[in-house]
């Protein structure tokens, strides 16, 4: 288990806005790779607030694109566990 600092600093630097933690919920709830356009539906938010979010989940080692479309791929099994953390926290 991370300290709370640790955790404090993970969701800090990996999460711009709650719109972010949320798309990053969702794709690993998916489990799948997922389009922009079925991101848009699927959180009923704004193409540029998803092109936003997943930039900056994909620059903080969360998310990974497969052709056009995105999945949950955390860059290490450490990555994983801080999400699973967060994700805790914030239900």
């Amino acid at each position: 288990m991370a300290s709370s600092d640790e955790l404090a600093s993970f969701i800090a630097s990996s999460f711009p806005s709650v719109w972010a933690l949320e798309l990053l919920l969702l794709l690993k709830e998916q489990a799948r790779p997922c389009s922009p356009e079925e991101l848009v539906d699927l959180m009923r938010a704004s193409p540029s607030v998803i092109e936003s979010a997943l930039e900056s989940l994909v620059a903080a080692g969360l998310a990974g694109f497969d052709d056009k479309r995105t999945a949950y791929m955390p860059v290490t099994p450490g990555v994983a566990r801080l999400v699973e953390e967060t994700e805790r926290l914030y239900r």
